[in-house]
């Protein structure tokens, strides 16, 4: 141990209850050796220590350090005194390096002996001796052996063999100066759990004053941490699940040590847990707030969810544990909100179409109860009605503002089956009625399957449509499926070139008449070939080209 090593008794080479008169002889003695260079040498080097270089500073300091009552004592604690026959005996074997012999005569006159005023120093020579080993067990039996000379009435004599007869001391208060100085002595070379052990044998008080002492690092520590962390928190809520991150895993060891150290119930641990906890968990609520107001792409639900589990791992006090589980439960409410908001989006618009369709059909059903015998429902207008009986450009949009791709997201992370399987199964239905090009605009709600099947499904119907509508207004078969659309501008060129031009003509009245006998046949059997339509397309982009040269001409 390092305080014996180099205590100033030894340095000064007496024994700590040298008198006033051994005192000045051994500074004059060593004053004058150092004036002519000669190596300083005392009886009190001891063979058990290892060898010591004196120089005039380190004599001059150890003197100065032994000069008031108080240090006296404090170093005496950490050396040796000849205050009886025994101490005189023994402490001749230690010269000679005998240790062991010189342990057995103090051991004689302390072992199962309460302390007396024979044997009280033998008690603090046992205590130094065993200070100096690095045998765990050993110094164990030296602090009690110290502890329990402070704690003793004989301790003033000890004080009084060492320091003015006058001075009065504070058994308790030196009893926690001893603490402190062996825990300076540890620090370096014990954990804290080992340093725990050396005194485990020591009374209640002591004990006390070790767990204040070995609980006031940790618990600044933690609220060092706490405070360090608030700040972040406030001033970048984007990055308060990091933040909370690690605040648990720079706290969790000294959490851990205080728990084992003065438990659960202590009034300390608790507020420090509870302060922890809260501040864990204000970190997953703020980041959780923040990133749903920017629509972050982060996990934020799920990481939010592990700052609150983390917490409540902590939470001690019943209104902090309430706090933690009132916060998981709202999460996990919270867990499945996309996919609960989407289908109820969806629902209503499948609702508002089951709706429209049934107004539809009763109207339909109505009709056929008052028409005459031979009267027939228009079944293709019919069916027209019900493909347009919602405003699905609108439906479109409603759906683009209500479920983005964040949204989809989320559904994805969903782990409620049948939440996920509604959702399909609504989307679907949308898909079925909606055009190719609505289709593409919200086809990010499809994300467990590609959506052209579905969008060719929807071309194919529209061009059905269109082609049927070209039959009842006598439009343009070929052209109208070459281009998709009843009304597409190159459409209408088409037409005017046939109302303008060939049917103003017998030859050209002929051609539109063979045309509307002969193309519809050929439109079924190429209408879903569309390497074939875009050959077509492209004469009839050229025809259109020619026609217009020639009206310019």
């Amino acid at each position: 141990m390092e305080l014996i090593q180099n205590n100033p008794y030894r340095i000064a080479g007496i024994l700590s209850n040298a008198t006033t008169k051994e005192l000045e002889k051994q500074k004059g003695k060593i004053k004058a050796y150092t004036k002519v260079g000669k190596e300083i040498k005392s009886d009190f080097d001891f063979q058990i220590l290892r060898n010591i270089n004196r120089t005039e500073d380190t004599v001059k300091k150890a003197f100065s350090n032994i000069e008031q009552n108080q240090d006296k004592v404090n170093y005496s604690l950490f050396w040796f005194l000849n205050a009886s026959p025994f101490d005189n005996t023994a402490i001749e074997y230690l010269k000679n390096g005998d240790e062991e012999k010189a342990l057995e005569i103090w051991e004689k006159v302390t072992a199962n002996k309460n302390v007396n005023a024979k044997n009280f120093s033998a008690l603090n020579n046992i205590g130094t001796c065993k200070l100096l080993s690095r045998n765990k067990f050993d110094i164990k039996t030296g602090i009690e052996a110290k502890i329990k000379l402070i704690e003793s009435e004989y301790f003033e004599n000890f004080v009084h063999s060492v320091a003015d007869e006058t001075f009065t001391i504070n058994n308790q208060k030196q009893t926690e100066k001893l603490i402190d100085e062996l825990l300076k002595q540890f620090k370096n070379q014990y954990v804290s759990s080992e340093i725990l052990q050396l005194f485990s044998g020591c009374n209640e008080t002591t004990q006390n004053y070790l767990s204040k002492k070995f609980t006031e690092e940790p618990l600044h520590k933690i609220e060092s941490q706490i405070e360090s962390c608030k700040k972040k928190r406030k001033a970048d809520k984007d990055n308060a699940y990091e933040f909370g991150l690690k605040l648990f895993t720079n706290t969790k060891d000294d959490l851990s040590f205080l728990k084992s150290l003065i438990g659960t119930n202590d009034l300390k641990y608790k507020t420090a847990a509870d302060q922890l906890a809260n501040e864990i968990m204000q970190c997953g609520i703020d980041y959780f707030n923040e990133s749903q107001e920017k629509s972050s792409n982060e996990d934020y639900l799920t990481q939010a969810q592990e700052l609150s589990k983390q917490a409540l791992s902590i939470a001690v006090g019943k209104l902090t544990k309430d706090r933690a589980n009132d916060s998981l439960a709202t999460l996990e409410e919270m867990k499945d909100r996309e996919v609960n908001q989407a289908i109820a989006l969806l629902h209503s618009i499948k609702l508002a179409y089951d709706n429209a369709i049934s107004k539809i059909e009763a109207q339909v059903s109505a009709m056929r109860m008052t028409m005459s015998y031979n009267q027939s429902i228009n079944y293709s207008k019919v069916d027209k009605m019900k493909a347009s009986c919602l405003n699905w450009d609108k439906v479109v949009e409603v759906i683009s503002n209500g479920i983005n791709i964040n949204n989809v997201e989320a559904i994805q992370r969903c782990s409620n089956q049948s939440k996920i399987s509604e959702y399909k199964n609504l989307v679907d239905f949308l898909l079925a009625k909606l055009g190719p090009i609505q289709i593409n605009q919200v086809k990010h709600l499809c994300y467990w399957k590609d959506v052209r099947a579905a969008q060719a499904s929807a071309t194919a119907k529209k061009v059905g449509s269109t082609i049927s509508s070209a039959a009842d207004k006598g439009g343009c078969y070929i052209a109208t499926m070459a281009y998709g659309d009843y009304d597409h501008p190159q459409v209408l060129e088409l037409r005017k070139f046939r109302d303008e031009f060939l049917n103003k003509t017998i030859i050209g009245k002929s051609f539109i008449k063979f045309y509307y006998m002969y193309s519809p046949k050929l439109v079924e059997k190429l209408e879903n070939k569309q390497a074939t339509n875009l050959i077509i397309r492209k004469g009839l982009d050229q025809f259109i080209y020619i026609f217009h040269d020639v009206i310019k001409k």
